[in-house]
């Protein structure tokens, strides 16, 4: 069983991904594009709630594959929750929440995904779509300034990063709520980016380090294998038959 699910993780990655990056079109164009003809929205909609469905059955799929049915739900609980919340109240957000957290989820498990590209990817898609859902509540709010999607994209860049310059804020409670969480991810983010940094620092000066010590232990090396050397030629021509000095014997006479 876990090596059928790992087969099927394998297979469903690249699809998954594909199908989050038709809900992000579809998503973006509902928002950016609010006149667009009916149809378009329609397709839109479907689309959305297409990438949930699949997302939700590849979460099922996972579940039937694996051994311990319990002990996957508790090791998976941002999964369950993103599977069960767009259920709870069917809302536009909601399944922008739920898919952003299955995408992540399954971000996390690609094996070619490294820590940068996933930090990257996370810091791009949260400014992104937390821009298109802040300026979706916020553009119809009678008190709202967050208007265009510049205005939108501005005030995502600016809370992420935590600087907050207030020129653009939320003003619906909704909206709000959006502020907390992205400016929550932002701190994370930015924690996890110092921390990567941090290691590569480190793990730089190590192999420095490294390189130095086994420089050190080479010339160590080479100066016992010159002492040797030395000593060695040293022994070789000393000279040999020289008689010892005091020694009076003398030849026979004739």
């Amino acid at each position: 069983m876990p090596r059928m699910r790992e087969h099927w993780e394998a297979r469903t990655q690249a699809p998954l991904l594909a199908l989050a990056v038709a809900f992000g079109i579809a998503y973006a164009v509902r928002i950016v594009l609010p006149d667009a003809d009916p149809w378009v929205h329609s397709v839109c909609s479907l689309t959305e709630w297409v990438v949930w469905v699949a997302f939700a059955l590849d979460y099922l799929v996972r579940l039937a594959l694996a051994p311990a049915k319990w002990a996957f739900v508790r090791g998976h609980p941002l999964d369950l929750l993103a599977v069960l919340l767009p259920l709870v109240q069917p809302l536009r957000l909601l399944r922008l929440v739920s898919t952003l957290l299955l995408v992540g989820r399954r971000a996390r498990m690609a094996p070619q995904i490294t820590l940068t590209t996933y930090v990257a990817g996370a810091v791009v898609g949260l400014m992104m779509f937390g821009s298109l859902a802040v300026l979706h509540v916020e553009r119809d709010a009678p008190n709202g300034n967050i208007k265009t999607l510049g205005d939108a994209v501005w005030w995502s860049f600016t809370t992420m990063t935590t600087v907050g310059y207030g020129d653009h804020a939320p003003t619906t409670g909704l909206g709000r709520i959006l502020a907390v969480g992205l400016m929550l991810s932002g701190i994370a983010l930015l924690g996890v980016v110092t921390a990567n940094i941090a290691a590569w620092f480190i793990s730089r000066f190590d192999r420095d380090d490294e390189v130095e010590r086994r420089q050190t232990e080479l010339l160590e090396a080479l100066t016992r294998e010159v002492k040797e050397l030395r000593a060695e030629v040293a022994r070789l021509t000393a000279p040999t038959g020289v008689p010892p000095q005091g020694d009076t014997t003398t030849a026979p006479r004739s």
